[in-house]
């Protein structure tokens, strides 16, 4: 069976890298799925996704001099996804933002003005 771009078929998992997962597939060749293409979230160790042995759906991604780019995540029927409801507009949490703010800083200016015995009074000077 000849492989072609944008196909979609079943492998293997007989490798796990740092960098991605070879996958046998079933025509004997082996491609590789690279850490970006393992799953549509942010993947720091291929092992959380995958195991050895595992049978995963695999989208050809590209066939370039024997080396085959494999995607896991794109095989996947894709989800639509509904953006979180912000129950805070932008001006909200501004506000919010600026009230805090104002209130770190006079609580700073009373403890750094304490320190110096006063507003404004500094040394007098001394003849």
């Amino acid at each position: 069976m000849a492989l072609e771009v944008g196909q979609i078929v079943e492998g293997k998992v007989t490798g796990i890298t740092n960098f991605g997962a070879f996958i046998e597939l079933p025509n004997g060749q082996t491609g590789l799925v690279h850490i970006s293409e393992v799953a549509d979230e942010y993947v720091k160790d291929v092992n959380h996704f995958l195991k050895q042995n595992d049978l995963v759906k695999v989208k050809v991604l590209n066939l370039d001099k024997g080396k085959i780019g494999l995607s896991i995540k794109q095989a996947q029927p894709r989800v639509e996804r509904v953006p979180r409801q912000n129950h805070q507009n932008f001006e909200d949490k501004l506000a919010k933002f600026m009230k805090d703010s104002d209130e770190r800083q006079s609580t700073l200016r009373r403890n750094t003005d304490a320190k110096r015995g006063g507003r404004g009074g500094g040394r007098a000077p001394s003849m």
